[in-house]
């Protein structure tokens, strides 16, 4: 059941001073509903794109008229807006909440409301957020690259305003991020889903650098090849054959920037728009999941990873076409040194070294990410082209129906 829209009066002023909106769409992508940031020219809205955002009034708009179920408000580095995020706590037909939610929300006492399923709620505070952690169990904690339902259903007794809370963050991150897991808020179940959010999924969670998720999420939505990582990002399935081949295109991009650390690539894909729930479904003999799967084989398949201290590039080198030629190219000097010709020695001089060919595929990605990007651009420019004739239509029966004698321009009749 999608939630009523809410209205400019329930919304904080903090929040509505800020073109910072989306709209939102439930869809069904492999069988598992997801709700989809849109722009209100159509296309797919963006987390980590401020072109694709607007005004709380616009989105509204376009949610009232337009395909959106509901909108969002996105948080950006350029605010100081948080989102803390509980789930799973709140009876949808009893109102009751969980006692370590409610401990929250009194102590934050900053704008709260009930998330759409209604089983959960959206606090936003005024603040920052520490390093080190931001999700456990059922409680998360967003300053960057996510976006909110908004519901304007807000919380009986807490403030319309957004407050100022750096303090009170600091004491939940001290609470909940900084202390054993049996100090974690309680789980509805102890799943397989959240077995996986707290142990490793496999061996390769000893890889890893110093990068925090959000600054994953920053440097890959601005690499050179940042088109194909935002709409992986967003739930956007449209360049690949299959959801699952999208799957492996995103983890294969987080397997680069967290350096392999399958822990944190888990962690990340959950709050892409590709997950669903058959990321937790045991698919193999091992007992392993899909969602395990995916991440070995992305980490396995990935040739070199993201290094902030040294490693400048900042595309993904994994196998790519150009990979698959030195390999055959390879192949066939090995094959003709075995005969009985003596083997050559291949000088420097003699083609292209390795950070020639690193750099050919750096510009073959750019390349390609362009073109999706022009691909975008088309599309958009076809449906302002429609929009433009139907309005040019609406316009000349405008014209009909005044010649006619029905009424002016001006509303006024004859």
């Amino acid at each position: 059941m999608t939630p009523p829209l809410p209205t400019r009066a329930a919304m904080p002023d903090e929040l509505l001073d800020r073109a910072q909106w989306v709209g939102w769409q439930k869809q069904t992508r492999g069988g598992d509903e997801t709700k989809v940031p849109l722009d209100v020219t159509g296309g797919y809205a963006s987390a980590t794109d401020a072109a694709t955002w607007t005004t709380f009034d616009e989105a509204l708009a376009y949610a009232t008229d337009g395909p959106a179920d509901g909108v969002g408000y996105v948080f950006s580095d350029d605010d100081p807006i948080v989102g803390v995020d509980l789930d799973k706590c709140r009876n949808s037909e009893t109102g009751a909440t969980e006692a370590w939610a409610q401990e929250i929300i009194d102590r934050l006492d900053s704008y709260t409301e009930v998330s759409p399923s209604g089983t959960g709620y959206h606090i936003l505070v005024q603040g920052s957020l520490l390093p080190d952690g931001n999700r456990t169990g059922n409680l998360e904690l967003y300053e960057h690259a996510r976006f909110f339902t908004m519901t304007g259903d807000r919380v009986d007794d807490t403030p319309p305003k957004v407050a100022e809370r750096t303090a009170a963050l600091a004491e939940i991150h001290s609470a909940y991020f900084e202390t054993p897991t049996d100090a974690e808020p309680p789980r509805a179940t102890q799943s397989h889903t959240e077995r996986t959010q707290a142990e490793p999924p496999n061996e390769t969670s000893e890889r890893g650098n110093d990068l925090t998720d959000d600054d994953v999420i920053r440097r890959a939505s601005n690499a050179a090849n940042s088109v194909k990582f935002r709409r992986l990002w967003g739930g956007d399935t449209s360049a690949y054959d299959s959801r699952s081949d999208a799957d492996m295109a995103l983890c294969s991009l987080l397997a680069f920037w967290t350096a392999g650390d399958a822990t944190q690539m888990d962690r990340l894909f959950r709050d892409s728009g590709l997950y669903r729930e058959r990321w937790d479904e045991v698919h193999f003999a091992d007992g392993s999941t899909y969602g395990e799967k995916t991440i070995e084989r992305a980490v396995s398949g990935t040739s070199e990873f993201y290094d902030p201290t040294g490693f400048s590039s900042a595309v993904r080198r994994s196998t790519t076409r150009t990979d698959l030629s030195r390999r055959a190219e390879r192949d066939r000097r090995e094959k003709t040194d075995s005969g009985t010709a003596p083997r050559e020695t291949t000088t420097p001089q003699d083609g292209p070294t390795d950070d020639h060919l690193d750099r050919l595929d750096e510009l073959q990605e750019h390349l390609e990410s362009v073109l999706e990007e022009n691909e975008r651009l088309e599309a958009e420019l076809e449906r302002e082209r429609e929009r433009r004739r139907e309005l040019e239509a609406q316009l000349e029966d405008v014209a009909d129906d005044a010649d006619d004698g029905g009424w002016s321009l001006f509303g006024w009749f004859r």
